[in-house]
């Protein structure tokens, strides 16, 4: 079940069987000569796509702007600051909350997201903790490269070459998804350079085509096929694992 595509009626009859939501969060940023901008708000969006139709699982808008400040040396990348984006965060955690969810799983696709999500997280805990109640409300922050299996597929089919940035497994999703934007370059060196991510011009400099010890020109739709069926049925168990986590007390 999509929420942008049901009614606030759909909404109420969903929160009377469950209170668990997942919101697909990415970044709008460059993945090399042949990578998508949209990649890494693309991914989790595919696999919670493929999931819902799995299983009665809830899935939000997906939260497609990130904190990318480093990539900022190349045409297209958008970028929040930290604090901008654990602002969001919050008030996205808020809205959610003050409905009836109990259970907001963050379903993450950029690396460079994840101290300013922990972060938002903290914030909002601390919001009860410094008054004394119970939040009443369990965020989790998911990678979906850390899904169950996921990482395993991936060094089975990119032993060398994977990377940290415009890798082939995130390249393959999506292909598989989108094969009408496949895009093609010839890389020198095969395997992209790795290193330290700092601003944005010492990272330009560093990586001049935008990659991270990748090798992106391994990903095939094939590949991304297995790593998306992976992970969306590895998301439902794990949705399902976290709504029946008990709260104490």
């Amino acid at each position: 079940m999509l929420l942008y595509f049901s009614t606030w009626s759909e909404v109420e009859q969903y929160l009377q069987r469950s209170r668990t939501i997942v919101v697909p969060i990415g970044s709008n940023e460059q993945h090399g000569p042949t990578g998508l901008l949209g990649t890494d708000w693309m991914c989790p969006e595919i696999i919670c796509r493929h999931a819902e139709q799995q299983a009665d699982i809830l899935v939000a808008p997906t939260f497609n702007i990130g904190m990318a400040q480093h990539h900022l040396g190349f045409a297209g990348t958008i970028s929040l600051r930290p604090s901008t984006f654990i602002a969001a965060i919050v008030d996205w955690t808020r809205s959610l909350a003050r409905h009836g969810f109990e259970k907001i799983l963050f379903l993450n696709g950029h690396g460079g997201n994840i101290a300013s999500i922990e972060a938002a997280f903290s914030e909002l805990y601390a919001e009860s903790s410094f008054a004394g109640r119970r939040a009443g409300f369990a965020m989790k922050l998911t990678n979906w490269w850390d899904l169950e299996g996921v990482n395993d597929l991936a060094k089975e089919m990119f032993p060398t070459g994977h990377g940290a940035h415009a890798t082939p497994s995130e390249i393959a999703v999506t292909q598989y998804a989108y094969a009408h934007a496949i895009k093609h370059a010839d890389y020198s060196p095969r395997i992209a350079p790795s290193g330290p991510i700092r601003e944005a011009l010492d990272f330009r400099a560093r990586f001049p085509d935008g990659r991270m010890g990748s090798d992106p020109n391994q990903a095939t739709p094939e590949k991304g096929r297995a790593l998306v069926e992976l992970a969306a049925t590895s998301l439902v168990k794990e949705l399902a694992a976290f709504g029946a986590e008990k709260v104490p007390g």
